[in-house]
Order: structure tokens, then C-alpha cells, then sequence
């Protein structure tokens, strides 16, 4: 009998090579976890190498390689050098995930200018400069995976977070748009939009009281998210599984936009 390739099979990343930017975050860290156990090499990102360790002690495990690299993403610069790094190790990029982000809080009337700029730098302008490297290489080759990191402010205003709103309602734009241009060299470009999870940007709202008791009033799920519950998503858009799957905004929010 002839050999056949099931659909499970279709979710693998063997041999593939994924580049996780924010890899040290709670949400990076998960997604650069499930591309590994997927069969993926990694090369993760974060401005600090210390935190990188959990995710590199973990893909070692799993038998895969995984390169650190130190950057600061609201320098473009540094963005870009992280693309040369992944050039020296490796002869291929398979999947990029934009995991790397910043928000600040403030009435919009008192918000710091230089506040603004730091973050539509870091979540917007950085993921155009990591989407446009990753572009030049998948080209080529006819041939890539990119998933940016989009929001519940892609769709909605959020509160006391104008550049957090504005920046993430950029990304949702600027995955379509990239979708529209890349879908003829067999690029697919993506987003996901992650609801309420519990990390270190969302701490404030989590020890809010009142805000807490809105967003679980609000969420048919009646639990916040856990990093985990991006695992599944992740792979399915970074895997063969997902080829027609083009410029949308996939929400993993317990249900939370559906209310």
C-alpha cells in the first residue's frame, strides 16, 4: 500500500526554522514552545538573554536548536540585525511570529508623546521592518509562514491605551495588506489576536477589581487566557495545515467578541 500523508501529519514543522520575536514573554514563550514541539528550530528574541533561558533550556530538550539574540525592538536597526543573525546560523526562515510588544497607560489628554512613539515603534514599526526582512528571504524561496501578534483593540478602542489601540489596529491592517502582496510567491500572512490572557501587560488588569470583574463579566469563557491556549493556533498558521489560509485575524479570546 502506498504511503499517505494524514493531517496530522500537515501540522508538523520538521526541519522548518521559526524566528519568535518577545520569545521571553509569557505568550512568546509559549507559541516559540509549541513551534519546537512541532519539530521547529528556533531563533528567539528578547531584550533581556536571561530570560531567554527557560525556552532554549526547553527546545534542547526537545532536540532542537534554538539562537538567542538580544535586541530592542524599538530600534529598527536591531530588528534587522537579528535577521543577519539567523542568515549566520541558518540557510533558511520558514515562520516569523511578532511576539514582541509594549503598552503604556494613560488618559489620552496626559499621554507622553515619547510614550507614543515607544510603542507604536515597538508594536508596529518593528513588526513592518521584521515583516519586510522575512519578506526579502521567503521570496526566493516561494515559500513562508508570518504570523504577527494582533489584539482585541484591533477591533476595538480598549481604554486608557491610544497607542496600544492604534498600533495593534496597524498590525490587523498591515497583515492584510502584506497578505494581498505575498499570496502569489506562496506566502501566507496572518495574525493572531489574542483576547484577555493573564501576562505582564495585562498584570494592571488583572489586579484592577473593577476592571478585572468587566473582562470576566464579558468573557462566555468565564476565565481569563492562559499562555498555553495559543499553542494549537500558533502551529496551525506556522504548518502546511494552514496554505489557504490568508490575511485574516484569527481571535483567541474564550469567546469574548462573540459577546
Amino acid at each position: 500500500m502506498a504511503e499517505t500523508t494524514t493531517i496530522l501529519d500537515r501540522f508538523r514543522l520538521n526541519g522548518k526554522v521559526a524566528l519568535v520575536t518577545g520569545a521571553s514573554g509569557g505568550l512568546g514563550g509559549a507559541m516559540a514552545a509549541a513551534l519546537a514541539e512541532a519539530g521547529a528550530d528556533l531563533i528567539v528574541t528578547s531584550r533581556s538573554r536571561e530570560r531567554l533561558d527557560p525556552i532554549i533550556k526547553y527546545a534542547a530538550r526537545l532536540g532542537r536548536l534554538c539562537i538567542p539574540v538580544t535586541a530592542d525592538f524599538e530600534d529598527a536597526d536591531q530588528v534587522r540585525a537579528v535577521f543577519r543573525v539567523a542568515d549566520e546560523k541558518f540557510d533558511r526562515l520558514d515562520v516569523l511570529v511578532t511576539g514582541a510588544g509594549a503598552i503604556f497607560r494613560a488618559h489620552p489628554e496626559d499621554f507622553p508623546e515619547k510614550e507614543w512613539d515607544r510603542v507604536l515603534n515597538v508594536n508596529l514599526k518593528s513588526v513592518f521592518v521584521a515583516c519586510q526582512e522575512a519578506g526579502r528571504r521567503m521570496i526566493p524561496r516561494r515559500s513562508g509562514k508570518i504570523i504577527n501578534i494582533a489584539s482585541m483593540l484591533s477591533f476595538t478602542g480598549g481604554l486608557y491605551v491610544p497607542a496600544y489601540a492604534a498600533s495593534k489596529g496597524g498590525v490587523a491592517q498591515l497583515t492584510k495588506s502584506l497578505a494581498n502582496e505575498w499570496a502569489r510567491h506562496n506566502i501566507q500572512v496572518n495574525a493572531i489576536a489574542p483576547g484577555y490572557f493573564r501576562t505582564e501587560l495585562t498584570r494592571a488588569i488583572c489586579e484592577d477589581p473593577v476592571r478585572n470583574k468587566e473582562v470576566l463579566d464579558r468573557i462566555p469563557a468565564q476565565r481569563w487566557g492562559e499562555p498555553a491556549d495559543l499553542k494549537g493556533t500558533v502551529v496551525f498558521l506556522a504548518s502546511p495545515a494552514s496554505d489557504y489560509v490568508n490575511g485574516f485575524v484569527l481571535a483567541v479570546d474564550g469567546g469574548w467578541l462573540a459577546r
